[in-house]
């Protein structure tokens, strides 16, 4: 890789496993010279999660819109403030849809050189059922995956060993 950079592609959803990753990159993988683009990928769980059967309420649906959006934009400037904080150059990219999909689909558009992901540790059976978007990322990326697990992983799910 020449020194004029490379773009490094960040999953962060502001969950303790996408910050993990995040200081793994920072400590580990970071250069100068890198170009970092932060995939934020909102979900819209009070809308499509609604326990209402049938929403019919036009005005209750755009107050809950507006209020996600607001939710998704306080996360995007959080994320701004994260690469300023750490003097990184680069960029947030909000982009609403199935993670795996959306961090894939922006590393290709950004040339990325790599993506560095988090993991959320799910056990084999609900990552069987649900899917895993780091698993996703793996699967379906051009470029070179890190995939971070927490390193009390162990200690949360229950398998530690006592070390």
């Amino acid at each position: 890789m020449s020194e004029e950079g490379r773009v490094v592609v960040l999953a962060m959803d502001g969950s303790e496993y996408s910050e993990y990753a995040f200081q793994f990159y920072l400590k580990n993988i970071r250069r100068p010279v890198d170009h970092v683009v932060i995939v934020h990928c909102p979900e819209y769980h009070n809308i499509t999660y609604s326990q209402a059967p049938v929403m019919t309420d036009v005005s209750l649906i755009t107050q809950m819109m507006h209020e996600e959006e607001r939710r998704a934009q306080k996360m995007v400037d959080t994320l701004s403030q994260t690469l300023k904080d750490n003097g990184l150059e680069g960029k947030v990219r909000s982009i609403p849809g199935k993670p795996g999909e959306v961090i894939c689909k922006v590393a290709d558009e950004e040339n990325a050189s790599m993506i560095v992901t988090g993991t959320r540790g799910l056990g084999k059976m609900r990552r069987t059922f649900v899917g895993s978007i780091s698993d996703y990322v793996l699967h379906h990326s051009h470029v070179p995956v890190v995939v971070c697990r927490h390193k009390d992983h162990h200690k949360q799910h229950g398998t530690h060993s006592g070390h």
